[in-house]
């Protein structure tokens, strides 16, 4: 008898179920009669059958152009409700976005996974410019305010409440990352994520038990009380080299791993059996930890999936115990937020000491005194002109107010600003300056995404995804809040999104009258 069609949202928070997720990934070309048919048959065999309660259909995976998600979503007919449509910032600007989303809503879609996005890969013709206008931080703000009656101007001015959306948000984290600076701010990133509107997490892809433990123990002790389900990929030979070589943006897969993979798939069977008890072996784990799902990618067929996710049942209650410990390739000299408990090998209640000690006094002073001093001095420039309660501030409104009717003084005094900020900082004279949003470094110039809003998942042993050679800015803005106990509270707040209105103007001119994001003034609620 087939399985009746149940969205996320309702196995989630009416039922205890332990969710499967099957990842669906569209082509590039034309979804020809054939190739529908086929995809339909699979997708409407694993609802079906219960071999996967939900299907994930991706959003341009890899950065490369397919199919949009909702094309294959569409297959599904009266089960639409079982897909998670995936929506990522790097081909739509805020306007695409929304346009978008009153398509899927319009359409009947409602599990949404809000992403930043994979940098684009070569393309027709080269690479093409990314949007990035928002990130996933943005994204889900914005849906969760059409969720509640987005408020537009009509014709006479007035704020009218558009009919509102029902959309479930999902977000992303990677708890898979080397160092402190560059998983601390992931950690962050997700309960602003969550502050915002997200209403369930899907991690990225990892081997490694401990971090998915430890992803569970940070949340409960911060009180972040949403389902998390777990991202788990069905390795092979080919697939193991590739996620080695780093081919995969924010994916690790150790050389021990690898290594484990080529002897495996040198077996009679390839490796197969090998592959398929080492997805099962995750999801039990998953399982055992606490996790309210899995996300299953790889297999090419409906049977595959199956196989997996019965052998995951099969196993015995404590199975997973051993599992956890079996499963553990992290990357050389990995930070951990908690101390390993000895006989589980997994996360103890004990906050890593060595982090402890460098949040105490001493810890903070020898962070701070490594800061470089552009840092130091635009802390106290800040302070003295561009804190909004100091009397600098007061002088220098009241200065670009005379100004501003004057073209050629404005132009002059802009002239004079760039002058300065542009060998400083890298200044792109966006018109909406982020440097206090992150740690006085230029997200226009220094970050490949434009994120104001903290990390994306693509960085690598702290590297920019796309800049590889470079640090990603986020940890290196966490370097530098650190010494000032800052590092958290600058994740804390509504959503940055620059007004792309105010491109080549003067940033000091629209902080100090009030027209950048410091002086947004969100809609009275109706």
């Amino acid at each position: 008898m087939p399985t009746p069609p149940q969205s996320l949202r309702t196995l989630l928070r009416e039922t205890s179920t332990f969710v499967r997720i099957a990842e669906l990934v569209p082509g590039r070309g034309p979804l020809v009669e054939t190739e529908a048919a086929k995809v339909a048959a699979m997708a409407n065999e694993l609802t079906t059958s219960g071999i996967a309660h939900v299907l994930s259909i991706t959003d341009n995976a890899g950065g490369a152009p397919k199919i949009y998600p909702e094309s294959l979503g569409m297959l599904l007919g009266d089960r639409k409700e079982q897909a998670i449509i995936h929506l990522s910032c790097k081909d739509l600007n805020r306007a695409g976005l929304e346009s978008r989303a009153w398509s899927l809503a319009t359409a009947g879609f409602q599990s949404l996974l809000c992403l930043s996005g994979d940098y684009p890969v070569d393309g027709y013709r080269g690479y093409a410019l990314p949007a990035f206008d928002v990130d996933s931080v943005g994204l889900i703000q914005m849906l969760r305010e059409m969720n509640q009656g987005m408020p537009v101007p009509n014709m006479k001015g007035e704020l009218v409440p558009l009919p509102k959306t029902d959309f479930y948000l999902g977000c992303a984290v990677s708890p898979f990352k080397k160092d402190e600076r560059e998983l601390m701010p992931q950690y962050f990133k997700l309960q602003r994520k969550i502050a915002v509107g997200a209403d369930y997490v899907i991690t990225q892809l990892g081997y490694d038990s401990r971090k998915f433990d430890e992803l569970l123990k940070y949340m409960q002790i911060k009180g972040l009380d949403v389902p998390v389900m777990a991202n788990i990929y069905l390795l092979s030979r080919p697939v193991s080299r590739f996620f080695n070589k780093g081919n995969v943006a924010g994916v690790f897969c150790s050389d021990a791993l690898t290594a484990e993979c080529e002897k495996q798939a040198a077996s009679p069977d390839k490796g197969k059996q090998f592959f398929q008890e080492f997805a099962a072996k995750q999801i039990a784990v998953l399982k055992g930890l606490g996790y309210r799902g899995a996300y299953l990618a790889g297999p090419r067929n409906a049977q595959q999936f199956a196989a997996i996710f019965d052998l995951a049942d099969s196993y015995g209650p404590d199975d997973w115990k051993e599992f956890a410990k079996e499963i553990q390739y992290p990357q050389p000299g990995e930070f951990y937020y908690f101390e390993q408990d000895p006989e589980t090998k997994l996360g103890s209640s004990q906050v890593n000491r060595e982090y402890e000690a460098s949040l105490r006094p001493e810890g903070r002073g020898r962070a701070r005194s490594k800061a470089p001093f552009v840092y130091k001095l635009s802390r106290f420039v800040h302070s003295r002109l561009f804190d909004p309660e100091s009397r600098g501030f007061s002088m220098m409104r009241d200065f670009y107010l005379r100004i501003d009717s004057s073209p050629g003084a404005k132009h002059f005094f802009h002239v004079l600003e760039q002058a300065g900020k542009v060998p400083m900082y890298g200044c792109k004279d966006c018109g909406d300056c982020s440097l206090p949003d992150v740690a006085y470094l230029c997200p226009m110039s220094q970050c490949a995404k434009n994120q104001r809003n903290g990390p994306c998942g693509g960085s690598a042993q702290g590297k920019c995804e796309f800049f590889k050679e470079k640090d990603c800015i986020w940890a290196r803005a966490y370097d530098r809040l650190k010494g000032y106990s800052e590092e958290e509270k600058v994740f804390g707040g509504p959503a940055v999104y620059r007004n792309g209105a105010l491109r080549g103007e003067s940033p000091w001119a629209n902080n100090f009258l009030g027209r950048d994001h410091f002086g947004y003034k969100p809609a009275p609620k109706q």
